[in-house]
């Protein structure tokens, strides 16, 4: 008999890579079908078996890796990778990330699970490396601005659900009529901060939904939420949430015949007293969306905070919807056409009821009303829109996690394309290849009707961008004028200034640099952790607040002594 055993490495979301496996054990009777129920819920978000996806491909891993370097990787990856060991180098040097335990499979999932990776053969390999193919995209980094910002601790948030879980907050913004700050938790719950930076809880979802979910984790659970414009006087306010499979009727589907991992579900919730430290009201779902996986899901719902009562996008709601994970599933026709939901920013009136269901409203000035796509996209081409953020002037910057490159900011406009899954950022992607490969842009690419982002960054510089806000705050003069953001994995912090943000022209990114009681200081030095897991808030009065969701810490920025 062998024992078989696995090693495992984070991804950029947090995911959890498999990576290579296999040394003599003894043990349970082998089931590959439950191996295969095993891998879909804990790999296939970042695994197939054909090409590398968030993860590297599994097919064809039988025999290639000794025990001891497995043995020695598994009980300690940061060692070898820091020793300079060859095969831990090259894992690191690609997937850019270090490799953590993974607790939570007994042994018999284990071995279950090799077991059906063991039945895959490898992929076929192409005849030859096309010479396009980029291997370093963007080869200028991200220099130091030469500007400094200082942290002040606000407070640790308490833990969730069980003592060992850390809360993982997600969004913070404030309250539109006491101006706390208002904070989520992808695990369920939203909570109310005071000027004396004293914690309540405002609302646990997870006591209004049996269904709720927010495992295996990723991107499932409590998304985003939002006040409705009018919320003092309506008493509006809306919540998206994932349920497994199909738990109820989907008003946006992409065929029978595909899985449903997930659904994200809107909620519109009538509170009873708007001025309550607790919501207590009654609710209605306004749209139920299937998606093939548990990332990239709908990580953002948010209201123009800048137009007034009377102007055409007044009291419209903006939802960022990624493409569920499905061209790590081979599915890229999901998000590639402007007839589906995924893939896209979808702009709906929630107080309407025009729509399919006839649960919301379709503004008549979204760009596909009386033509070819569905009515509710409001502009198409996205991996993951993980944040929309207004500026001042009016104008929409959206963040995009890429793939295996690009992260980029785009300023959102109505009926754009921004290329995904044909493009990641300012480079071409071949569909016939392995999508993780980026190549210069075709000479007749103008013709193709992409826009492109107005700045980016390769792998080289970050895994993942988190989007920000233009600070509009006043402690921080040197501030004004720069639309903040960051990497989420080494929790990196940057800025563009928004008099260079110029459509068709990539604005230099610069970088601030971070300290706290006068010492220079780092997110992951503060998190003691490989991953910081980077978020942005912002208060009524336009400062900004820097969460760690790794370990459930809240800083603001302020000025410097």
């Amino acid at each position: 008999m062998k024992i078989l055993t696995l090693s495992f490495a984070f991804n950029r979301f947090g995911a959890v890579l498999l990576l290579f496996f296999i040394i003599p054990f003894s043990g349970f009777a082998q089931n590959v079908n439950r191996g295969a129920q095993v891998f879909e819920l804990n790999c296939a978000n970042c695994h197939n078996f054909k090409d590398d996806g968030i993860g590297p491909q599994l097919g064809g891993l039988k025999g290639i890796v000794d025990k001891k370097y497995l043995l020695d990787f598994i009980s300690n990856p940061k060692a070898l990778i820091d020793a300079n060991v060859a095969r831990a180098q090259d894992k690191y040097k690609k997937f850019k990330s270090y490799m953590p335990g993974f607790n939570h499979l007994d042994s018999k999932d284990l071995e279950d699970v090799i077991a059906y990776i063991l039945e895959k053969p490898s992929p076929k390999i192409p005849n030859k490396k096309d010479k396009w193919a980029l291997e370093n995209p963007i080869k200028e980094g991200i220099q130091f601005s030469g500007e400094k910002i200082t942290l002040k601790k606000v407070l640790k948030f308490p833990f969730t659900n069980t003592p060992q879980v850390n809360t993982r907050i997600n969004k913070m913004t404030y309250h539109p009529i006491s101006k706390e700050r208002i904070i989520s938790d992808l695990q369920g719950k939203i909570y109310l901060l005071d000027d004396k930076n004293q914690l309540s809880e405002f609302f646990d979802i997870s006591k209004h939904f049996p269904h709720f979910t927010n495992k295996p984790g990723f991107a499932t659970g409590l998304g985003s939420f939002a006040f409705h414009p009018l919320f003092a006087q309506n008493k509006l306010f809306y919540t998206t949430h994932t349920e497994p499979e199909i738990k109820g009727h989907s008003d946006f589907t992409y065929g029978d015949s595909l899985r449903v991992k997930l659904q994200w579900i809107i909620t519109e919730w009538t509170l009873d007293d708007p001025n309550a430290k607790t919501l207590k009201g009654k609710s209605r779902e306004v749209m139920r969306v299937n998606v093939i996986d548990q990332v990239h899901g709908m990580q953002e719902i948010t209201f123009n905070p800048y137009v007034k009562l009377g102007d055409s996008d007044f009291g419209l709601m903006y939802i960022g919807l990624g493409d569920g994970g499905a061209l790590e599933q081979r599915r890229g026709f999901i998000p590639n056409n402007s007839e589906h939901a995924w893939g896209k920013v979808l702009r709906i009136d929630p107080l309407g009821r025009n729509s399919q269901n006839g649960k919301y409203g379709i503004p008549a000035s979204n760009p596909f009303v009386g033509k070819k796509g569905l009515d509710e996209v409001f502009a198409q081409g996205f991996r993951n829109p993980n944040r929309i953020s207004w500026l001042k002037d009016g104008r929409i910057i959206v963040s995009n996690i890429g793939q295996r490159h690009i992260e980029s900011l785009y300023l959102l406009k109505a009926g754009k394309n921004y290329g995904w899954p044909l493009r990641e950022g300012t480079f071409a992607i071949d569909s016939t290849m392995s999508t993780n490969t980026v190549f210069p842009l075709p000479k007749n690419d103008a013709k193709m009707g992409y826009t492109y982002p107005i700045a980016q960054f390769d792998h080289d510089e970050g895994n993942a961008i988190m989007g920000g806000f233009e600070y509009t705050g006043k402690l921080i003069p040197s501030l004004r004028g720069k639309y903040i953001f960051g990497e989420i994995v080494r929790g990196r912090v940057f800025y563009i200034p928004t008099s260079e943000i110029k459509e068709g022209t990539q604005t230099r990114i610069r970088e601030l640099k971070l300290q706290m009681e006068g010492l220079p200081v780092t997110l992951k030095e503060l998190v003691k952790a490989n991953k910081v897991d980077l978020r942005f808030g912002q208060d009524a009065q336009g400062e900004i607040y820097i969460i760690t969701k790794t370990d459930g810490m809240l800083y603001q920025i302020v000025p410097s002594l």
